[in-house]
């Protein structure tokens, strides 16, 4: 036996009954399209269902797979708690899927709850399964589950997932159903939950086209910022559904997408229309291009951050020769740096200096690179392979100059506020800092100034410098 469906499920509580209370008349079109899916499965007759979420206990560093007899979970914290579940978890499939997946290198970890016990907390079945099995066990229930929160890894690893989990089906010879649990943008409408921007709607209308079409380059591909100021939840899920299907030509049916609450709820099956179309090795081509561009034709700026840091993973050893693409400006001025690693968008470290601490900006990034992959206390240290997937970018700082409040710009100036010793510092143009009350308020918190304490008010700009 197989794989004999995959679907792309949203996961809003509103939509249950219970929840919505009559609110989720509002999002009829989601309701409907679940009920849909929801007898599509019982038709199926699964024996097990393999459901990928985001709001299970998730790890920074590894796919996480529910180890228990059974779990259970219930709405309470979206006030009904009478809306409950427990359901028999498929241990035999989810140790192969783990197995495999694991010989592969891919990051996974058994998540039991004697592990969990030592971050206080345990397994539960989250409203990103929860929601999605509500609206099945009504037709349905006759199944064994498979859990799986996946974590902030390169698309590469979540697609080589997909695959072991297709592989591990087929091994042990199961009749599989394979749901990736995600909403997408959540930032549609002023008036939503977490505000509006402009890259809400072009990610859902790109994400789903890509879909409709079987572009799976597409999806993975899409521009890293415009997925960032997105906050969607459910790319990293479909990245695994992708990976299952694997050698597969396929659709995606859109049964229904709706907006309405300022979140987008995509409902979408999809069909496999042949088999004999491998993807993968195109998207490892794909990635290892990009980042053979970044490292030979980025910003001087950036490129030594980039080497600086692969340096010291690669041999433990600080940069000794200044690269000769380094520029006169680089070596014969000081100021502060900021050096910043994202991936898939997301912050994996950020280290600067807001005064030189060197002889010039060339060994300030070469210095700031290293500590911001290693020496973050947010986050673990970067690991070599992680490389890759990084966007390195290297902020300059002008030299600051005190001023009153009245001549910020939160866009325009970052801020360093000062008092007794204490300083807090801000970079400028950030998202979610509009005001010069809000640019403030942060700074002063990080600095542990209160702001009915006296403090010092400097401002200053950044030469921004980004990888392509």
């Amino acid at each position: 036996m197989s794989l004999q469906g995959f679907y792309l499920l949203p996961h809003p509580p509103i939509v249950v009954p219970e929840v919505g209370k009559g609110e989720e008349e509002r999002i009829r079109d989601t309701g409907n399209s679940l009920h849909t899916v929801g007898k599509e499965i019982a038709e199926k007759s699964p024996n097990v269902i393999i459901l990928v979420t985001p709001h299970g206990t998730m790890f920074q560093d590894a796919i996480a797979l529910a180890d228990a007899d059974e779990i259970y979970g219930d709405l309470k914290s979206f006030g009904v708690p009478n809306v409950s579940m427990r359901s028999p978890i498929h241990k035999g499939l989810t140790s192969r899927i783990f197995e495999l997946a694991y010989h592969k290198g891919i990051s996974v970890v058994m998540a039991t709850n004697s592990l969990l016990d030592q971050y206080h907390t345990s397994l539960f079945l989250d409203h990103g399964a929860l929601v999605p099995l509500y609206f099945i066990n009504q037709y349905y229930n006759k199944y064994q589950l498979v859990h799986i929160t996946y974590a902030a890894l390169s698309d590469i690893e979540l697609y080589k997932l997909g695959i072991e989990i297709n592989n591990a089906v087929q091994e042990l010879k199961e009749d599989a159903i394979l749901i990736a649990s995600g909403d997408l943008s959540h930032k549609l409408k002023e008036e939503g939950p977490y505000g509006h921007h402009p890259s809400g709607e072009k990610f859902d209308a790109a994400f789903l086209d890509h879909l409709q079409r079987g572009d799976v380059v597409g999806v993975l591909s899409m521009d890293e910022e415009m997925i960032c100021h997105a906050g969607e939840c459910g790319r990293r899920s479909v990245a695994i559904l992708l990976g299952a299907l694997e050698g597969k030509e396929f659709s995606g049916d859109l049964l229904s997408y709706e907006g309405t609450f300022g979140v987008g709820y995509g409902v979408m099956r999809f069909d496999v229309l042949s088999e004999d179309a491998p993807t993968l090795e195109k998207l490892e081509e794909l990635r290892s291009a990009t980042y053979e561009k970044r490292k030979y034709e980025s910003d001087p700026h950036v490129r030594l951050a980039r080497e600086s840091l692969t340096t010291y993973l690669d041999c433990e050893e600080v940069l000794k020769e200044l690269p000769d693409y380094v520029t006169e400006e680089m070596t014969n001025t000081k100021r502060g740096v900021f050096v910043s690693l994202k991936m898939h968008g997301e912050l994996r470290g950020c280290i600067g200096t807001v005064f030189p601490t060197t002889n010039n900006i060339a060994e300030e990034i070469i210095r700031n690179a290293i500590e911001a992959g290693l020496n973050d206390p947010r986050f673990y240290e970067v690991e070599e392979k992680e490389l890759m997937d990084i966007v390195f970018s290297v902020d300059v700082l002008t030299e600051p100059e005190y001023v009153s409040k009245e001549a910020l710009s939160p866009k325009e100036y970052g801020v360093i506020v000062s008092s007794k010793g204490k300083t807090g510092l801000l970079l400028p143009d950030l998202e979610g800092v509009d005001t010069v009350e809000e640019q403030l308020s942060i700074a002063l918190e990080k600095a542990g100034i209160k702001s009915s304490q006296m403090y010092k008010i400097q401002r200053f700009k950044v030469i921004r410098h980004k990888e392509n």
